[in-house]
């Protein structure tokens, strides 16, 4: 199963261009919450400060780690393509301060004895993992007071639970296939709240003006004392 889902990802990845050399504020590391540039918060929702560890569940190409690095926090990220790590190694040839794992996100939080100060996932394996499988552990591995957070789109109406997500490959294969999670904003907050996360919030942020798409869904708890 793992093998698959890792030729599914290395198959996006290479749809999937580089992040822009530089933001709208000329800046060469940013942290993007949402799939629209220069929109949305920043690495503010996580409340790091130089010397805390983080996790990057669904790390892809590295922009988000990376501009933690840049920050002075220890970034851990993970991901099941060879090829977006690659991409990632390639951008960033001589980052100091993060440490990048080819692999399933349940594996790897299983297995780390690392206490992370956030963990987080933008539209990564939050979003293709079991909820029930991983907030437990992903709780674990967070300090008291340590923040999760994770954006994805937000679901179809009337589609909620465990769903297909279909990434194409080349014109004579079909689809691979790989797991999604939707539930609406109400429902994750009972989810995160369930497995022992307070102050959670869960809500819609909204396109940028003009645009006719979908927003970004973002939620976020603290793992309590």
């Amino acid at each position: 199963m793992t093998d698959s889902r890792n030729a599914a990802w290395d198959t996006y990845a290479r749809t999937k261009p580089q992040r822009r050399t530089t933001n709208s504020r000329g800046e060469t590391t940013w942290f993007n919450w949402t799939q629209y540039p220069d929109h949305g918060p920043g690495v503010d929702v996580l409340r790091l400060r130089p010397g805390d560890r983080a996790l990057d569940l669904g790390c892809g190409s590295g922009g988000n780690a990376a501009h933690l690095a840049t920050l002075g926090v220890w970034v851990a990220g993970v991901d099941l393509s060879a090829r977006q790590l690659a991409k990632a190694r390639e951008r960033w040839p001589d980052m100091d301060g993060w440490e990048l794992h080819q692999g399933d996100a349940l594996t790897y939080l299983r297995d780390t004895s690392t206490t992370f100060d956030a963990v987080y996932s933008v539209f990564g394996a939050t979003w293709f993992t079991d909820p029930e499988l991983l907030l437990p552990v992903l709780h674990t591995s967070l300090r008291p007071g340590g923040v999760c957070a994770f954006s994805q789109r937000p679901p179809v109406e009337g589609c909620y639970g465990c769903q297909a997500s279909y990434i194409p490959r080349g014109p004579d294969e079909d689809p691979a296939v790989v797991r999604r999670w939707d539930f609406e904003p109400e429902e994750w907050t009972l989810i995160l709240r369930d497995h022992g996360y307070v102050d959670v919030s869960a809500s819609v942020i909204t396109p940028p003006a003009g645009s006719r798409r979908t927003g970004t869904l973002l939620v976020r708890g603290v793992r309590g004392a």
